[in-house]
């Protein structure tokens, strides 16, 4: 299995840009560019969007606006028995069993501590002194999806909660922090894994940071 490291990679779309998403694009890499991050938009073409969702899992669609991919699993060989790989996702029905719907500014927080290493964090962001240009960054890439979009997570602290206080919580190390492993991941514990999915009426945005340890 490849490391974290050698996976960490931007991938273009198979298709040609449109116009872009600048100022998208740019708070995408500075939050994303270090930890490995899954970061895709795809259309929005079911009522259900689960199954949009599933599409930009399998990388069978493409950004309708031609923004930025980051996706160091696309070209992996191991796609060729795991088409989603590194998901492993379940079927479109089975998704409110697995994910949970967020406010917006537990959404914004969650963008951030994705921004943080999964092992060895020395500074996570709630003790970091550009804290507030991280969740800055992070209602930058929110906003892409306009005031009237809807949040899911995997995270377990968002079960009974819609609005939990993940830059306060934080990484606490491996097992501790309450993103508890999901079926979207394949190797269950190979991986520990945050996810969030924001959804509009024209597009379905994915974030997934994956750790290995």
């Amino acid at each position: 299995m490849t490391s974290p490291d050698d996976r960490i990679a931007v991938e273009p779309p198979t298709e040609p840009r449109g116009d872009g998403c600048p100022s998208w694009d740019a708070a995408v890499l500075r939050l994303f560019g270090d930890p490995y991050v899954f970061v895709a938009t795809g259309p929005r073409r079911h009522e259900d969007w689960a199954h949009d969702v599933l599409a930009v899992l399998h990388r069978t669609v493409d950004d309708p606006r031609g923004g930025l991919r980051l996706d160091g699993d696309r070209a992996n060989p191991e796609r060729d028995t795991l088409p989603a790989y590194p998901f492993a996702p379940p079927p479109a029905e089975r998704f409110p069993d697995v994910l949970h719907p967020l406010e917006r500014r537990a959404a914004i927080a969650a963008l951030a501590v994705m921004s943080e290493e999964w092992q060895g964090e020395p500074a996570p962001v709630r003790s970091r002194p550009h804290r507030d240009a991280v969740l800055a960054d992070a209602r930058t890439v929110l906003d892409r999806y306009g005031p009237a979009a809807g949040y899911w997570t995997n995270a377990t602290a968002a079960a009974g909660d819609p609005a939990p206080d993940f830059v306060a919580a934080g990484l606490q190390g491996t097992g501790s922090h309450g993103f508890v492993t999901s079926e979207y991941v394949n190797g269950l514990d190979l991986f520990d894994d945050l996810g969030l999915v924001a959804v509009n009426d024209e597009e379905v945005g994915v974030f997934w940071s994956i750790g290995a340890y």
